[in-house]
């Protein structure tokens, strides 16, 4: 495919420390030898009262009085300056301004060309224009409207208006799949992916097992992500955790991670339940690597029945057997990892992965080596070279 400029309008700023889809996208996509504008979030849910939210206002502000920064070769960041509450339709008439604007002169001032539009975020329409642009489109990750704080109606209109309008359109669950194809007949299906080689250190004997995981006894049930309650069924850890007093689970993420709302406390007060903070991602393999079994205790419930976890295939890459809830988009890959109804069939997975009562490791070598962002990305943009 030929080199093309891209702008890529996120919903996850560049230095977040916890790297979602956009980030790595835009990764390859300059590995590729695309010029990539990438843009930072635009806050599409309401800030809470939070330090936290606070905190990322002001250092928003801070950010926005810069021009586009270089970052990788082949990649610019611009945090273009945003007025939160977006849900107030004059607020979101003054964003608009404020953002096409200042799009038109950092393409201009970076010699980017309207070429490619990508975009993550629903409220597209209400905020940028692609106008001008030689294709467009939407890469639909998450159900985001079902995300707590979030302006439901307002993003449910103008997704509709998105994804009719694009040319086309990448979704990552089925779930996704069967509701944005009805809008748009292009719409195409590529689940979450995960950077193989960098998880594969995980089965390296030469990386160390980090000293606070060391610490904690094993059997080791461990969980890499954000520890948010719209994400994670905390009850249902909590009862494996009671049912297993034998066994250490341990959590790994940021509580609250885009859900400032969230209330941890149910999690507190067992002696085998380790909330141990947020970890770098260059370290992720390493605590992989100290883990019997990796687990996925997802909540079940619209936002989820819409999302691939991206630690899915980071889990088999690392060579780990899988628990899970019964979430949608991975009833395809029972071979492969456990998928349980309720608490007690949860801990009976974890007590089969123990017994080695499970997939084999090259099994789920071979189902993560077809899942990468190389591979996924040469199918994307084979579609794109093709649309005309």
């Amino acid at each position: 495919m030929k080199r093309e400029d891209i702008v890529l309008l996120s919903t996850a700023d560049w230095d977040n420390p916890f790297w979602t889809n956009k980030q790595h996208v835009a990764v390859e996509l300059a590995r590729r030898g695309h010029k990539v504008l990438y843009i930072d979030s635009l806050g599409l849910r309401r800030p809470s009262a939070s330090a936290q939210d606070l905190k990322r206002i002001f250092r928003r502000l801070k950010k926005s009085l810069r021009p586009p920064q270089a970052v990788r070769e082949n990649i610019w960041v611009w945090s273009p300056l945003v007025i939160p509450f977006q849900r107030y339709g004059f607020i979101r008439s003054l964003n608009r301004v404020l953002l096409n604007g200042g799009l038109r002169l950092w393409m201009k001032w970076l010699g980017i060309k309207p070429q490619i539009f990508w975009t993550y975020n629903p409220m597209t329409p209400r905020l940028i224009s692609d106008k001008g642009f030689t294709k467009s489109i939407y890469h639909c990750v998450d159900e985001i409207k079902a995300q707590p704080g979030m302006p439901t109606e307002e993003i449910e209109a103008a997704e509709h208006e998105l994804v009719r309008g694009v040319d086309l359109c990448f979704v990552t669950a089925e779930h996704l799949l069967e509701t944005r194809k009805a809008l748009n007949p292009r719409t195409y299906y590529f689940s979450n992916v995960a950077d193989y080689e960098h998880f594969a250190a995980a089965r390296d004997s030469t990386t160390p097992l980090p000293a606070d995981l060391a610490a904690i006894k094993g059997p080791r049930i461990g969980f890499i992500g954000a520890i948010s309650g719209y994400k994670m069924d905390f009850k249902l850890v909590r009862a494996v955790a009671e049912m297993h007093p034998e066994w250490s689970l341990v959590l790994i993420g940021k509580v609250g991670e885009g859900d400032p709302w969230t209330d941890p406390s149910i999690l507190e007060g067992l002696p085998n339940l380790h909330l141990i903070g947020p970890r770098d991602y260059d370290s992720l393999p390493a605590y992989l690597k100290g883990f019997d079994v990796a687990i996925l205790p997802a909540a079940l419930n619209e936002y989820t029945k819409s999302m691939f976890p991206m630690k899915f295939f980071e889990y088999l890459a690392a060579g780990k057997p899988v628990v899970s809830t019964r979430l949608h988009a991975l009833q395809g890959y029972e071979h492969v990892a456990y998928l349980a109804d309720d608490a007690r069939d949860f801990a009976v997975g974890i007590e089969q992965a123990l017994g080695g009562r499970t997939a084999s490791v090259d099994e789920r070598l071979d189902v993560a080596k077809e899942q990468t962002y190389e591979k996924r990305t040469e199918r994307m943009m084979k579609l794109v070279a093709e649309h005309v």
